[in-house]
Parts: structure tokens; C-alpha cells; sequence
């Protein structure tokens, strides 16, 4: 059994290895044909970035162009786990699959436009978060300071772990019994719960400290709807918050002392620097950062999905994770085909929309 296994993992790196050749003997006959076309039969001063850029191209094509081409097909089929061999291609078969994403179920029970709001509100929060808590912590570590190296390398632990092991950690941490954050809650209830017996008949303290130890109890993070949907938001900002930090980080140490030190002389005060030299001049920086936080965390598939799976009841379920049961649970793949050009489109109107209103890339093309 182990030769056998043996076998076949030596057969297959034999495999790669083999269709590695084939690339690099295929870029190499591409760069010849190139070079006699650009130098000798077509001069043209351009002639080694034509060469340098083709392959890359080439390479866009194969792994972006082709696969987003066959999902505009695919949204156009019939194509099923009964029908995957021999789907059908027509319009009115992806007429039928976009009315289905906005009239019909996405997942199990729940309508497009229930989970498109709680995706909303789950990277609204989540952007919030990540750009202030990013924009505090930046700010912390941009002054003087000792060992300003080493809090920058902590502080970048939680965004360097991978996502899918962060995430199963952390649903540990809300479990019920033996999670972190119970745990926490049972120790701060324990001193409560005895100032509340031995207070009891002081007027005020004694109702303030029963009420407090009826309401600080442990609670049911992945059970209860609500709060499952705060743990998969809380998890997802403490991962968020670092990469946000670092980017803010960069920005602010690109911008020259000598701003802050004319507003110095001039009298302004340190929320009147940040407002009128910190955030203007950070703004080519901020956008490309939330733009891309934006997306990341709207198609954020792993911290839902490790941690509560969509449940209960698909209340923590975002577009993408509704989306990934529809093709994977459900096998309805023409209608996720056009479930994801769906979530495609918003996604991309929201960054031209963004850029646009914040008009925090024209320096980059101006």
C-alpha cells in the first residue's frame, strides 16, 4: 500500500515536472518567433516589452479571460447534476437563471435580497472597523517609540496565520462552555453575582449590581442568530484590522515632517493636522485599501463558513456562502454562474462608484 502511494506521488510529480517543460519550451519557442517578427521582420522600438509582456498576457488569458468566459457560459445553461453532461446553452436558459438569484432561493430558505442585505451590513461593519482600528494603531506606531519593530511584527501575526486555521480557532473561542470568551464573562459575573448578595439592600448599588449580574451571563455564541453573527463579525475584524494598519502605516510614513511642522508654527491643533494634512494626503492610499478590503470581506467565504457554516438558520450567510451551497450542497451550477456575475457586478460598480466619489486615485493618472 505504501510502494503503491509511493508510485503514484512520484508518477505525478513526473507529471508536473513533465508539463513544466512544456511551458518553459513553449515561452522559449513564443520569445523566438517574437524576436524575428519585432527585430527583424517588423522593427519596432518596442520590441522587448512586446516580448516581455506576452507571455504574462498569455497568462492573464488562461487563468482570468477563459474562466471568466466559461462562467458567462455556464449562466447561460441548464446545467445541473442531472445535466452536467450534456447542458443546454440558450437565452432563455440564463434569462431563467437571473430570475431565479433575485426572485427565487439562493441557498435553503432564504431570498436573495435578505442575504444581500446582511452582506451589506456585514462589510459595513467589518470596513468600519478595520480602517479605524487600522488608522488608531497606525497612528500609535508612526511616533518615536522603543521597540516600535517588534510591536509592528506582532501586530502583524493575526493577518500573516492563515485564514482557515484562524477561523476554526477561533470557533473554539466561542463555544459555550470552555470558550475564551464565556470564560471571561463567568469571572467577571463571579464578583458581581457576590457584590449583588452582599449589597443587596443598599438602595441603587444593591438593584445595579443584580441587574449586572443578570445581564453579564455566559451566552450562546453560535446558537442564538444574533450573536452568531457578531462572532463571525468580531473574528473577522481582529483579522482584518492588522493588514489595514500595515497599509495605513505605509501611508503615513510617506508623508513629510515638514507639513506638521509649518501647522506647528501656524498654531494648529493635532485633530486640525489629521483633518486637513493626514487624511488628504493618506486619501491615495485609503482608497485602493478599502476598495480592496471591501471586496475581500464581501467574498469573505472562510470565517462564516469555518465558524457557524451559515447557520443557525442561514442568518449569518453572506452572498458568498450562499453562493458556494448553491453550487456545492445544491449542484444548481448554471444558476450560480449567474449568481456570482450577480455578485460580480455589484462589487465592481461599487469600486468604479467609489474611486470615482472618493477621488482618491488621480494623482495616480493625473
Amino acid at each position: 500500500m505504501i510502494n503503491l502511494t509511493l508510485d503514484t506521488v512520484l508518477k505525478s510529480l513526473q507529471e508536473i515536472g513533465q508539463f513544466i517543460v512544456w511551458i518553459a519550451l513553449g515561452v522559449a519557442a513564443l520569445e523566438i518567433l517574437l524576436y524575428f517578427l519585432l527585430y527583424r521582420l517588423f522593427p519596432t522600438k518596442n520590441a522587448l516589452a512586446y516580448m516581455l509582456l506576452t507571455p504574462a498576457l498569455i497568462g492573464i488569458a488562461f487563468l482570468i479571460i477563459y474562466p471568466f468566459a466559461f462562467e458567462v457560459y455556464l449562466a447561460f445553461t441548464d446545467m445541473s447534476l442531472m445535466t452536467a453532461r450534456n447542458p443546454t446553452f440558450s437565452l432563455q436558459n440564463g434569462i431563467d437563471n437571473f430570475r431565479a438569484v433575485f426572485t427565487g432561493t439562493v441557498a435553503h430558505k432564504a431570498s436573495f435580497w435578505q442575504v444581500l442585505g446582511r452582506t451589506v451590513l456585514w462589510t459595513f461593519i467589518n470596513i468600519v472597523f478595520h480602517v479605524s482600528g487600522g488608522m488608531v494603531l497606525a497612528l500609535l506606531l508612526n511616533r518615536p517609540m522603543r521597540l516600535r519593530g517588534l510591536y509592528r511584527t506582532l501586530l502583524v501575526f493575526p493577518w500573516a496565520i492563515p485564514q482557515p486555521i484562524a477561523a476554526m480557532s477561533l470557533r473554539n473561542q466561542f463555544n459555550f462552555l470552555y470558550g475564551f470568551f464565556n470564560v471571561i464573562i463567568r469571572a467577571i459575573n463571579k464578583p458581581l453575582l457576590a457584590a449583588a448578595e452582599a449589597w443587596v439592600a443598599i438602595p441603587l448599588i444593591g438593584p445595579l449590581f443584580d441587574w449586572l449580574s443578570r445581564t453579564i451571563i455566559p451566552v450562546s455564541w453560535l446558537q442564538d442568530p444574533t450573536m452568531a453573527f457578531v462572532a463571525v463579525c468580531i473574528s473577522n475584524i481582529w483579522l482584518g484590522i492588522p493588514f489595514m494598519s500595515v497599509i495605513i502605516l505605509g501611508g503615513l510614513q510617506s508623508i513629510s515632517r515638514e507639513y506638521y511642522e509649518a501647522a506647528e508654527m501656524d498654531g494648529a491643533s493635532g485633530w486640525n493636522q489629521f483633518r486637513s494634512i493626514t487624511l488628504p494626503l493618506l486619501n491615495p492610499v485609503l482608497t485602493p485599501a478599502v476598495v480592496l478590503g471591501t471586496v475581500w470581506t464581501f467574498n469573505n467565504l472562510n470565517v462564516i463558513y469555518l465558524i457557524t457554516r451559515g447557520g443557525p438558520q442561514e442568518r449569518t450567510d453572506i452572498l458568498v456562502t450562499s453562493l458556494y451551497k448553491a453550487a456545492f450542497q445544491f449542484y444548481r451550477y448554471g444558476f450560480s454562474a449567474a449568481f456570482a456575475l450577480v455578485i460580480f457586478v455589484f462589487l465592481l460598480a461599487f469600486a468604479l462608484i467609489y474611486i470615482r466619489v472618493s477621488g482618491g486615485l488621480k494623482t495616480a493618472y493625473e
